[in-house]
C-alpha cells in the first residue's frame, strides 16, 4: 500500500541563483509588475508635475512643453522624453488594471487558481493594449 502512494512535492524557497530557471506564474508577473509600475509612478511624480505646470501655465510654456517632446531639451532628444512618457502610461495603465483585478477578487471572493491565471492574462493584455494605442497617439 505504501509504494502505492505518490510522494507529495515538497515545497522550499528559491536561492537567487535558481532564479533563471524558476518559472513564475502568469499571477505573480501581474503582481511583481503591479509593484513595479507603482514605484515606476512614484519615481517618475517630478516630471508628471513638470508636465502639468508647463502645460497649463500659458500658452508660451504650453508651446515649450510641446518643442520639448518634439526637438528635446539640453542633450537629450525629444524621443527620450517620449518613452519616459510612454513608461508613464504603461505604469499607470497596468497599475490601474491590476488593482480593478485585485478588487474583483476581493469583492467576488474569486481566488481560484484558474481566475488567477486568466485574469493574470487579462490584465497584462489589456494594459498593453490600452498602451500601445495610447502609445501611437504619442509617437505618430
Amino acid at each position: 500500500m505504501a509504494d502505492t502512494l505518490r510522494q507529495r512535492p515538497q515545497y522550499r524557497n528559491i536561492h537567487i541563483t535558481q532564479i533563471r530557471q524558476y518559472r513564475l506564474p502568469p499571477a505573480g508577473w501581474v503582481s511583481i509588475l503591479h509593484r513595479v509600475s507603482g514605484v515606476l509612478m512614484f519615481v517618475l511624480m517630478p516630471f508628471v508635475i513638470w508636465m502639468f505646470d508647463t502645460s497649463l501655465t500659458s500658452e508660451v510654456s504650453y508651446a515649450s512643453f510641446t518643442s520639448v517632446f518634439k526637438a528635446g531639451a539640453g542633450v537629450l532628444p525629444g524621443w527620450f522624453f517620449k518613452l519616459v512618457a510612454l513608461a508613464l502610461i504603461w505604469a499607470y495603465l497596468h497599475h490601474f488594471v491590476a488593482g480593478v483585478r485585485h478588487l474583483w477578487m476581493d469583492m467576488t471572493h474569486a481566488v481560484s487558481k484558474e481566475f488567477g491565471q486568466t485574469s493574470a492574462y487579462a490584465t497584462l493584455g489589456i494594459s498593453l493594449a490600452l498602451t500601445v494605442v495610447l502609445g501611437a497617439k504619442l509617437f505618430f
